[in-house]
């Protein structure tokens, strides 16, 4: 009975089959084997768009609800809060059964089979917290259930990455696995044998590339819409500063789509009513109002991107108000990110503790996931493992590849 790989990612999604002992790719989207792990409630169709269509909506301005990085809100109790969408009384697990649904859809009108069990990619660690990490593999094991799937079984991302990125190295060789994603960052020790990979350990920590965006977004972004400055108190000469949940929310992809509620938006308006600075919770209130808040976080993603390996780039916030841009000179992104790299790479020596190996004997960094292009990230591992060759692995597919290869045995 086949087995479909499936790595549902904070950012991308993908899947695929062994066929003839490789790997083969699922065509989530026309020409494109990964999808976008977003969803758009319609308003006027009273559909749920997902992948590249739900972006489409939001750049189009239709009317609805976009949601990114729902994977971070798994093993949180707002996964399992019902909520009225497009008529329909849905918590997020079915947001996310729906998502899956697409994809095991498509595997099978690619393929011609019936996919009853899945392989699925988990982060290491979905959380620090022991409990929510347990939490976080029950909503997904429920959400893929209720995709249709019979059973499924999980496999460690980084552990994917190791088996199909072996082939880099020669029998005997220590690879360790850096796995940089959108919610998590994962690694993965092991021993490259002749028949097979021999994992030595595996660590994760919640930290990646939303991290990055949110940080970029606090530091540059938020305090022009009010974040920092002071709101008068209602009677009297004092002030305090502004409060941060507000800013802390909307510079957090899944947090986003909250803030639209009405006592957010109410919140803004008495903000700008007090504050010192009125002109800057002006902005905020209009951007509640318009809706405006995961405009402004693809705007500090692309800045983020484009000034990775330059040192130099801007964000864009046009969408706000015409003319309106944050320089992002003289290395500020990668300052801003340096500190969260440092912690990546502390979370590899814990790896490396846990199998009772010094980092020294590492002999090959493979890098995979999206977040690892960055710079800054590759920088701080190098720095722990200078002696190690580098080897950048297929940042989008690499899980997904290696999901692939192990489905066949998955549930012998």
């Amino acid at each position: 009975m086949a087995v479909l790989g499936v790595d549902f990612g904070t950012s991308n999604s993908a899947a695929g089959i062994t066929r003839d002992g490789a790997a083969h790719l699922i065509q989530l989207e026309a020409g494109d084997m990964t999808m976008p792990t977003a969803v758009f409630f319609d308003f006027d169709t009273k559909k749920m768009l997902i992948g590249s269509d739900a972006g489409a909506a939001l750049l189009a301005g239709e009317e609805g609800r976009y949601m990114r990085a729902v994977k971070s809100l798994l093993g949180a109790p707002l996964m399992r809060e019902k909520r009225n969408l497009l008529g329909e009384k849905l918590d997020f697990i079915d947001v996310v059964s729906r998502f899956l649904g697409r994809v095991k859809v498509a595997a099978e009108a690619q393929t011609g089979e019936r996919f009853e069990r899945a392989l699925s990619g988990r982060p290491v660690r979905f959380h620090g917290d022991d409990a929510r990490n347990t939490q976080a593999e029950v909503d997904l094991r429920e959400a893929y259930l209720r995709a249709g799937f019979d059973d499924v079984a999980f496999m460690y991302e980084p552990e994917a990455a190791a088996l199909a990125n072996r082939d880099v190295l020669a029998e005997g060789d220590l690879g360790l696995i850096v796995d940089i994603g959108g919610g998590t960052s994962d690694f993965t020790l092991f021993r490259n044998g002749a028949d097979a990979i021999d994992i030595l350990a595996s660590h994760g920590v919640r930290l990646g590339g939303t991290d990055f965006d949110r940080m970029v977004s606090l530091e540059t972004v938020m305090p022009l819409l009010g974040r920092g400055s002071q709101i008068r108190h209602a009677f009297g000469n004092e002030t305090h500063t502004a409060p941060t949940t507000i800013f802390n929310d909307l510079a957090t992809w899944q947090k986003i789509p909250f803030l639209y509620a009405p006592d957010s938006r109410r919140l803004a308006k008495d903000l700008a009513q007090y504050a010192v600075e009125p002109d800057l919770f002006a902005r905020l209130v209009s951007v509640l109002e318009d809706e405006l808040g995961h405009d402004i976080a693809f705007a500090v993603e692309a800045g983020k991107i484009a000034a990775n390996g330059t040192g130099a780039g801007a964000i864009d916030l046009g969408v706000v108000e015409r003319g309106l841009a944050v320089a992002l000179g003289d290395g500020l992104v990668e300052a801003l990110l340096r500190p969260m790299a440092d912690e990546m790479g502390a979370a590899a020596l814990v790896t490396m503790a846990q199998a009772e190996v010094a980092p020294e004997a590492v002999t090959h960094l493979v890098f995979v996931g999206g977040s690892s292009l960055m710079q800054v990230t590759r920088g701080a591992l190098q720095a722990v493992f200078p002696q190690a060759q580098v080897h950048h692995g297929h940042a989008l597919t690499a899980i997904v590849d290696g999901l692939s290869l192990a489905s066949a045995r998955a549930f012998e």
